[in-house]
């Protein structure tokens, strides 16, 4: 079943999870175990991160560093058909365009439709770490650039231009939002718009990147929805595991924490009672979307999978 029916089909909050695909020559069974903790919350999906080559100093037996392109998280493609084959559970890999080309995009969507795997979040992806150049005519910009080659594809229509059969199922994508403004874009308007044209093109939803105050997710949606926005807004939601994420979340994902939250995180000696803190400041949030009737919640379970054990616990 396809994400898009079911969020819609779901009698309460749908329940879904976020998962880091291991580290360049780990086992895959450390993906599993998360995903047998968290499966007694009925998931109907889990996605699976994608992650570019990034450069890394190494040591050379000269004595002097080189920069080294090293890919550490490879497999999105792979752990997803593994995710659908071994649980049953609908796998939604991430694209991205930062870091793959069109070309690699392309493969990739031919390798997921022979592999059965039909959903997708298409992101631009992170670009902190990317040094290599980025081409237009070899990399997609932005995430609507790569929406437009995905819808192409549905249709039949190669990179080259050239046709194809169409695949028998195509492939259903959400896409990122931002509540808090996109760190690059210029205002929330400009979010806004732009949250408009994934959807009038094709985004069969939206997910949110983490935030801590509910108030400016109900803000948000309702202007989304003043714009005619109808798509499902599904809330992404990271426990605070670690003290300095207090400081850390703010500076890379641009997420405000709440003063009542940085004032019981102040209070916090250790990462285990920040670990309390944000466990308890997550399931009043889940419980006041809950309440206001959200069609699903997606956590972002990096180093929070006992958390979001223990927040699921308590909300579903």
């Amino acid at each position: 079943m396809k994400v898009i029916d079911a969020i819609k089909n779901s009698r309460e909050t749908a329940f879904s999870f976020e998962l880091l695909p291991p580290l360049k020559g780990n086992s895959i069974q450390r993906v599993f175990r998360v995903i047998e903790k968290l499966r007694e919350f009925d998931p109907k999906y889990i996605n699976i991160t994608s992650h570019h080559s990034e450069f890394v100093e190494k040591l050379q037996p000269d004595g002097s560093i080189n920069k080294v392109n090293v890919r550490k998280r490879p497999g999105s493609v792979a752990i997803a058909a593994a995710i659908q084959n071994r649980f049953g559970i609908t796998a939604v890999p991430h694209m991205i365009c930062k870091g793959f080309t069109k070309d690699e995009t392309e493969y990739a969507l031919i390798d997921l439709n022979y592999l059965g795997v039909y959903d997708l979040l298409l992101l631009r992806g992170d670009i902190k770490r990317l040094e290599t150049t980025q081409h237009p005519e070899i990399y997609n910009d932005y995430a609507t650039d790569l929406q437009q080659q995905v819808n192409r594809f549905n249709q039949g229509i190669a990179l080259d231009n050239a046709l194809f059969e169409p695949p028998e199922t195509p492939f259903s994508y959400g896409m990122a939002c931002y509540p808090e403004k996109h760190e690059t874009a210029p205002s929330l308007e400009s979010d806004i718009y732009y949250a408009k044209e994934k959807v009038k093109n094709g985004a069969d939803y939206l997910v949110t990147q983490m935030f801590f105050d509910n108030a400016k997710y109900f803000d948000f949606v309702a202007r989304l929805r003043a714009e005619s926005i109808q798509v499902p807004i599904i809330p992404g939601i990271k426990p605070i595991v670690f003290i300095n994420q207090l400081t850390v979340l703010p500076e890379i994902f641009k997420a405000t924490i709440p003063e009542a939250l940085a004032s019981e995180l102040c209070k916090c000696k250790t990462d285990d009672q920040a670990k309390a803190v944000g466990i308890e400041w997550c399931i009043s949030q889940c419980k006041e979307l809950i309440a206001r009737g959200v069609p699903s919640i997606h956590f972002y379970t990096l180093f929070a999978t006992d958390s979001v054990y223990r927040i699921a616990k308590q909300i579903y």
